[in-house]
């Protein structure tokens, strides 16, 4: 339990890169693996954090738009209509993300870990030892995290952005707005996508 919540603060560390490459050996690979499987709950959770953040960032536009754009009589229809919709987005995406984070989790947070830490640091990590090589792994959070979000926001990136698109239409639909562009980055826009040109 203990280094679980190691691994959650490594992987939002933004620490700078620090030590030397050490050899690799058949003892490492096993010991990073066990050091993966101790900590997939934590891969999946960013995983999940990753999937969840483009909703989220859309929901919060949904609650004042509601307000004013749907009569009062209606609007809690249409607010459990929006949460389903939220919900089948969640229940699609996250499943996808959530598992190939841990896929890909050995080519790069394994990586780090193989290339950065020496079999004997890999077995005070393992054994949740309270030692300087703990600070260390900590240190190492920003760059497992760059690693691994990078690779996963590629690999995801068609299905999420095709699920969001699909989700951001069918919320402007139950709002009564013109829907916003299905142009390519309309995941990433966030805000400006669906935002009123001001005169």
């Amino acid at each position: 339990m203990k280094f679980q919540a190691t691994l959650a603060a490594c992987l939002i560390a933004i620490a700078p890169l620090a030590g030397a490459q050490t050899p690799s050996s058949p003892a490492k690979k096993e010991l990073v693996q066990k050091i993966l499987v101790a900590q997939q709950s934590g891969i999946e959770a960013m995983g999940q954090q990753l999937a969840e953040q483009p909703a989220a960032r859309l929901m919060q536009q949904v609650g004042p738009v509601l307000q004013q754009r749907i009569p009062a009589d209606k609007r809690e229809a249409v607010a459990k209509e929006i949460q389903a919709d939220f919900k089948k987005y969640a229940d699609e995406v996250v499943p996808i993300v959530r598992e190939r984070a841990v896929k890909l989790a050995p080519s790069t947070i394994g990586a780090v870990l193989e290339e950065k830490f020496s079999e004997d640091e890999l077995k005070q990590v393992l054994a949740m030892l309270e030692s300087p090589v703990n600070r260390k792994f900590q240190s190492l959070g920003g760059e497992m995290q760059r690693s691994l979000g990078t690779k996963l926001v590629a690999d995801t990136r068609p299905t999420v952005e095709g699920k969001l698109q699909t989700l951001e239409r069918s919320v402007a639909r139950r709002l009564g707005i013109e829907p916003p562009p299905a142009a390519g980055g309309a995941a990433s826009s966030g805000p400006k996508a669906s935002a009123p040109a001001k005169k």
